[in-house]
């Protein structure tokens, strides 16, 4: 492709990504094809000659757009946003066309210094603790997602337990876990791909608000160490998939520090929120970490792939992941005074994921990023409030920020019904959950264009639908 076919079909694919954007919600929220459709569209061998490009977008049209669930559409409310934006996806298409690969500092210099320098501003915005900014032991660096950031930390976490004697034979210490029962399952498949098996991670029961006991923590910690395992890891969250619970850093740091184990922080959506000052309570007791991350990919208007990732100590993290062929020698890393990212992730090869970050908190700034979080916020907080004030609808838990756990009076198999309904419909997409053993109905604010009208009609959707659902079941 010459560079004059690239401007004429950059053109056109940017315009077809503005005009999709400015007419995403009049598609159904959620596909609608059923498995294997797509492929029965597409040819059964590769083209042999070249195609028009012309016919390729066609096929956006024909082939793919019926099999796309409508993430940027306003009217998506399930799992968690994935939450994009203008200025982000031109850093994207810059970074393609740059084409970098930035595994060390010298394939690249401007790749690993941006990427150092946006991470050292998150942690002011963020008002994180200074220990994770690059002027200290600590630092950061971008991860695909917050599960390969939290498999990083507990092979760092592991390492430095066993010291570093695992990487060296492959032998490894009677090592156990810890988290509480609502976290994510990348830490189970983390415990599975490091070698230390699922049967040792210990879920700790969590409370009324699904966070995690930390007297049950520390009950199970000492049983364990009676038994003559070694405790090693706790991994605690910072809004829980299911409810957003918010576990007590403070004391489980505590137990941490007492026990020499390594505590990693798991802020994936709800970490963006500590851009307002009023939501960093969130992060209270985030100092006494040995690693965090949160997902700008979620909730900071950057798409995927972008997880920070921050750890306290470099050292510990590089020693655990570092290998050094002679190949990728060179006198800028030997000089010690570069940072070469492929030594703190699993992959050696990197993307310019930096750029497209840069570019949202450039664009945004602060005050506009803390506009929209506080509006997300706002909304969800709205919404809750006529669930609470409903006679059809009830509350699981007060939402803490843009997350609501909710469930129609009827029970478990009226919400089935219910969500099956409400997602058909194509008006809207919501997600569900089981807590406290009862299925849940998930309503998560935060797509970048959701606006009050949205909300509000769900809200409507919801309870047309109910009506409907409960006249049906009356017969």
């Amino acid at each position: 492709m010459s560079p004059e076919e690239f401007r004429r079909w950059g053109r056109a694919v940017v315009d077809w990504i503005a005009d999709y954007w400015e007419r995403v919600e009049r598609y159904p929220v959620l596909s609608r094809v059923r498995p294997g459709d797509i492929r029965a569209a597409l040819p059964k061998s590769p083209p042999w000659r070249p195609e028009p490009f012309d016919a390729i977008l066609a096929d956006i049209e024909r082939v793919i757009m019926p099999g796309i669930t409508h993430w940027q559409s306003p009217n998506f409310f399930a799992y968690f946003p994935a939450n994009t934006s203008g200025p982000s996806v031109l850093g994207e298409l810059l970074s393609a066309g740059l084409g970098v690969q930035g595994m060390l500092w010298a394939t690249s210099p401007a790749c690993t210094e941006l990427e150092t320098h946006v991470l050292d501003w998150l942690v002011e915005m963020l008002a994180l603790p200074e220990k994770f900014a690059s002027h200290t032991r600590g630092g950061g660096v971008i991860q695909e997602s917050a599960s390969s950031a939290a498999l990083c930390a507990l092979v760092a976490a592991r390492e430095r337990a066993t010291n570093y004697a695992t990487n060296r034979s492959g032998r490894s210490a009677p090592l156990v876990a810890y988290a509480s029962t609502q976290v994510h399952s990348s830490i189970e498949k983390a415990m599975m791909i490091a070698g230390l098996g699922r049967e040792n991670l210990r879920l700790i029961d969590v409370d009324e608000r699904f966070a995690m006991r930390p007297d049950l923590l520390a009950s199970q910690i000492e049983s364990d160490r009676r038994a003559g395992l070694v405790p090693f890891f706790v991994c605690a969250t910072v809004g829980t998939t299911s409810a957003n619970g918010i576990d007590p850093l403070p004391e489980i740091g505590r137990l941490c520090r007492e026990a020499g184990m390594w505590l990693h922080v798991d802020a994936a959506m709800a970490g963006s929120a500590a851009v307002c000052p009023e939501f960093r309570f969130i992060h209270d007791g985030l100092e006494l970490a040995d690693s965090y991350c949160f997902n700008p990919h979620k909730w900071l208007f950057t798409n995927f792939d972008c997880d920070c990732f921050y750890v306290a100590d470099r050292e510990s993290l590089i020693k655990a992941l570092s290998v050094l062929p002679e190949y990728l020698r060179n006198q800028a890393s030997e000089s010690g005074q570069v940072i070469d990212y492929r030594d703190w992730q699993v992959p050696l090869g990197r993307r310019f994921r930096a750029l497209k970050l840069w570019f949202v908190l450039r664009y945004y700034g602060a005050e506009g990023l803390q506009h929209h979080v506080r509006r997300h916020v706002r909304l969800a907080q709205e919404f809750a409030r006529w669930v609470e004030g409903s006679g059809r609808f009830e509350l699981v838990m007060k939402p803490p920020l843009n997350l609501v756990c909710f469930r129609h009076k009827a029970g478990d198999e009226f919400n089935r019904a219910l969500l099956e309904r409400v997602n058909a419909s194509g008006q809207m997409y919501i997600s569900h959950t089981v807590l406290k053993g009862r299925y849940t109905l998930r309503l998560v604010v935060g797509q970048t264009h959701t606006e009050e009208e949205h909300v509000r009609r769900a809200w409507q959707t919801l309870n047309r639908l109910a009506a409907e659902l409960e006249t049906s079941s009356a017969r």
